[in-house]
């Protein structure tokens, strides 16, 4: 009877045996993958504390029974609450969330595989706490590693989007294989979790697109992690897996849910993913945007006296951003304006910069950002589509450019790729140091954000820190 209780004893979905060897198997090496996750830290913890200035986030914050208090539970950045791992997952990953301005990954699916460090930080500091395993930061610094290449190598070829479902399914897997691990589960262990996890399916995308976008996108994320950490710890727990979670037969993922498409494993899993990670560092504004926002702020001196004067203005971009981000007509919310390509280039052309109370009731109640909508035609560049998915460039591109009434033009601006691109990477961190400080000035008094800058920028005394301690340095 014991073999019922695993998928050890069965022939296993390759794409699930193979995601449970990197979890236990895989040294992370590459030290530019480690200093890239030091810097995908510091920026998702920023934009956690920037999210608490936001009653709609914080809402959602703390025990789910005011009061309760778990000892030796998982403690919140930027907080005093005190949870059991799961709900604290879910706590963290919606702060990181909340703003759409943290990392982001590109591919046939998008997604923000930073939106993993809800599960990660929850159950490491548990741990720590508890005494259950000895962790340093550099132990948090590998499994972003590991959750950013499992949730990045699904996203190059399977594309969830295309089938109406949201990219958070790929959170979910992630968080569940690597948090499993960390747990100290074994490799049936881990299957059986992550067997789990395919079998919950997946949101739609329904709260992603007109008519109905709303803030469940900026909590959607926390969701999924925290059911990885739920699933995991059932899975040390004895609960037992399903072998062809994926390829069951009219049953499984594939047939159910992927029009019987196979989900595959385009490359074998190392450290990709993080090395090539996206980050959002000028403006917080969905990915496919940020390009049209930096054309837009350029753009801003020559327009901003002339509003008046505009006839047209068109905006090249890529096939992904005309899906997502061609928006006519009303923008209910925070949520719907970060997910309009119109509205996000119009602020960037009438203030000169974007960012996160843009997006609230008081600017959009600005007419001149909808008389710009209404002038704006957008067009998909076939060569930006192109370069869009081509493995060696990844461009998230758009162009920007102006007619006014008198039959003048201004140059049409293009912008290839956004400063958080690896290819800028050299011009982007100083940058995204700031962004770091600037957020944490806005959550903690001044000793204490120097304290925690001391800490972070010296990756040397970064990665030897207990994890508890660490966590000890962000509490309010």
């Amino acid at each position: 009877m014991k073999e019922l209780n695993s998928v050890k004893a069965k022939t296993v979905d390759s794409v699930i045996e193979t995601i449970a060897n990197y979890v236990l198997d895989r040294e992370i090496t590459s030290d530019v993958a480690l200093e890239t996750a030091r810097y995908v830290l510091i920026d998702s913890l920023g934009c956690g504390f920037l999210a608490l200035r936001y009653p709609e986030c914080t809402k959602h914050l703390g025990p789910i029974v005011s009061g309760t208090i778990v000892p030796n539970g998982s403690r919140v950045p930027g907080t005093s609450f005190e949870l059991d791992p799961v709900h604290a997952a879910f706590n963290i990953g919606c702060m990181i969330r909340w703003l759409d301005y943290n990392d982001t990954w590109l591919a046939a699916e998008w997604g923000h595989p930073s939106d993993n460090l809800g599960g990660i930080l929850a159950v490491a500091d548990y741990l720590s706490r508890t005494r259950k395993r000895d962790l340093k930061m550099r132990d948090i610094l590998v499994a972003m590693v590991k959750a950013h290449e499992i949730q990045g190598v699904l996203a190059l070829t399977n594309s969830l989007n295309r089938k109406g479902l949201d990219h958070v399914l790929f959170v979910k897997i992630a968080t569940t294989a690597v948090v499993t691990g960390m747990l100290g589960g074994t490799k049936e262990e881990i299957m059986n979790a992550v067997s789990n996890a395919w079998l919950d399916n997946s949101s739609l995308r329904t709260y992603r697109h007109f008519p109905n976008t709303g803030s469940r996108k900026s909590w959607a994320a926390g969701d999924a992690t925290s059911r990885g950490v739920r699933l995991a710890f059932m899975a040390l727990k004895g609960e037992m897996g399903y072998s062809t979670a994926l390829s069951a037969p009219h049953w499984g993922f594939q047939d159910v849910l992927f029009e019987g498409k196979e989900i595959t494993l385009s490359r074998t899993l190392d450290s990709y993913v993080m090395e090539n990670i996206l980050f959002k560092i000028s403006y917080p504004a969905e990915f496919h945007a940020q390009t049209a926002a930096e054309c837009a702020v350029r753009l801003h001196p020559i327009v901003r006296d002339r509003l008046d004067e505009v006839n047209r203005i068109v905006i090249d971009t890529q096939e992904s951003a005309v899906r997502i981000l061609d928006k006519k007509g009303p923008l209910h919310n925070p949520a719907d304006r970060d997910h309009c390509l119109q509205y996000i280039t119009a602020i960037g052309l009438i203030y000169g910069t974007i960012n996160a109370d843009h997006y609230e009731d008081e600017t959009a109640q600005d007419q001149r950002i909808d008389q710009l909508r209404e002038k704006m035609v957008i067009v998909e560049n076939k060569q930006y589509s192109i370069d869009y998915l081509d493995p060696n460039l990844r461009s998230i591109a758009n162009a920007v450019q102006i007619y006014f009434k008198d039959g003048s033009v201004s140059e049409k601006i293009e912008c290839q790729y956004p400063i958080g691109h690896p290819f800028r990477r050299d011009e982007g961190v100083p940058l995204l140091i700031k962004k770091f400080q600037d957020n944490l000035e806005t959550c903690f008094p001044a000793k204490q954000v120097q304290e925690i800058m001391s800490i972070c920028m010296d990756s040397s005394v970064l990665i030897d820190y207990q994890v508890d301690e660490f966590i000890s340095k962000l509490l309010i």
